[in-house]
């Protein structure tokens, strides 16, 4: 190693170990940089500008005359288009919010921080598990920032009309609760509907929900091991019926008419507008749509749960929508990008996004503060249990969740095959990456 090498080495370590220790606490955020960290550093992402600008304000003016930090929103569409056209051009940022679900896109684009610097055991102890998508043998790609539980919306007025006073904890209890949420004539045709299941066109996040399903029965669709990423649908996993197959049964369920469960087919609207029309039961959405839901019908009496569990369930899960910050290998200013992060994932940071957001936060020593409002323990409760997995391709897999489904409904396929060949692809998928 040169000289020069050496140097640059001693810097960019010395700047990441007070960036980590603003992390741990040890440098509060508000006692302003440390001498060395300057300049700029540029972020992107695609959570809302607004719910940063507070947070940011505050931490320029603390720091002016050292260092600073501009966030850029871009439009989820164009996010991925836009990061690849800005890093081929030498004009990208230092650091982007990088989902869970484009860590294997993009992770070959990201400067890992060294577990030397800070260890597993501090990130564990530190972030909610879902977290731990972003840790690798060669170091953690990103400190996680937000996460978006998905969680159970359910219509107050028709479980009441129903006679059912509490909504369902189990996924079983829907197998009886169907017929009597779901009112349907003598022609099958459905007018209020239990639960949006069974189809894939017009089921929203429908591939989120299906994945959803197989993380709680215990498939983690793609595992990190020695040799890579390897695609793992269909694997029984100690289990008699491989957990794959019993999500997408289960999945399936509410859409054959020949069942007492059917209350979903491909001619019904879509399940957020059915929700918010109060003609659906149960939604299972993400934390992040209450806002919306509440805008576009102001009289619609919901409320929300923690997800529903299968009958044996080992841990309970969900699925959360996580964003970490990641610095890029091409910034010019790493050093400074590193110490920007740990300021940005720090508890003051973090809990002041929170009360903008009202997202529950990454961080188990903000969980651990009671959440106020009408949701705030259901959403501290389901960040806690928040699950997420390595997604190869998310347009791609949608496609494959899709066909998946379809050949399941129509018949098409057995269980067995129609998972088997969307293991294949996935593992194809990863192949490529």
């Amino acid at each position: 190693m040169s000289t020069f090498q050496i140097i640059i080495l001693s810097v960019f370590l010395f700047f990441l170990f007070f960036a980590v220790l603003v992390f741990a606490g040890v440098i509060p955020f508000f006692g302003g940089a440390p001498s060395g960290v300057a300049g700029t550093v540029t972020m992107w992402g695609t959570v809302p500008e607004s719910f940063l600008d507070d947070g940011l304000l505050a931490l320029n003016k603390v720091n002016e005359g050292s260092f600073s930090i501009t966030y850029v929103e871009k439009r989820k569409e164009g996010f991925d288009r836009d990061l690849v056209e800005a890093l081929a051009s030498g004009r990208g940022p230092d650091m982007i919010l990088l989902p869970e679900n484009l860590i294997v896109r993009h992770s070959d684009k990201v400067f890992p921080l060294p577990l030397e610097s800070f260890s597993i055991r501090k990130f564990r102890d530190t972030f909610i598990e879902e977290g731990e998508l972003y840790l690798t043998n060669s170091g953690i790609l990103a400190l996680p920032f937000s996460v978006d539980p998905m969680v159970l919306f359910w219509n107050r007025d028709i479980f009441n009309s129903a006679s059912v006073s509490v909504p369902p904890n189990s996924w079983d209890q829907f197998l009886t609760l169907a017929p009597r949420l779901t009112q349907k004539d003598q022609a099958l045709t459905i007018h209020k509907s239990a639960i949006a299941l069974g189809e894939f066109g017009n089921v929203t996040h429908a591939k989120d929900v299906l994945a959803m399903l197989m993380l709680q029965a215990g498939d983690s669709i793609v595992e990190r091991g020695d040799e890579g990423l390897a695609a793992i649908l269909g694997e029984q996993r100690g289990l008699i019926t491989p957990p794959a197959e019993s999500a997408l049964r289960f999945f399936t369920e509410f859409s054959n008419p020949a069942k007492t469960t059917y209350s979903w087919n491909r001619s019904l609207p879509d399940s957020k507008d059915f929700f918010i029309a109060n003609d659906l039961a149960a939604y299972i959405g993400f934390a992040s749509e209450i806002g919306e839901i509440r805008a576009r019908s102001p009289h619609l009496n919901f409320d929300i749960t923690s997800m529903p569990q299968p009958r044996e369930v080992l841990r309970a899960g969900t699925l959360g929508r996580m964003m970490g910050i990641a610095v890029l290998k091409t910034s010019q200013n790493i050093g400074t990008a590193f110490y920007a992060s740990s300021i940005l994932t720090g508890p003051e940071f973090l809990q002041a996004f929170a009360i903008e957001s009202g997202l529950p936060s990454v961080r188990r020593d903000i969980l651990s503060i009671k959440n106020p409002g009408p949701f705030g323990d259901v959403l501290n409760a389901s960040a806690l249990m928040a699950h997420g997995w390595l997604d190869p391709s998310p347009e791609a897999s949608v496609s494959i969740f899709r066909t998946m489904v379809d050949a399941v409904v129509s018949g098409k396929e057995k269980m067995s095959q129609a998972v088997a060949r969307a293991n294949g692809e996935l593992g194809n998928l990863l192949k490529a990456q």
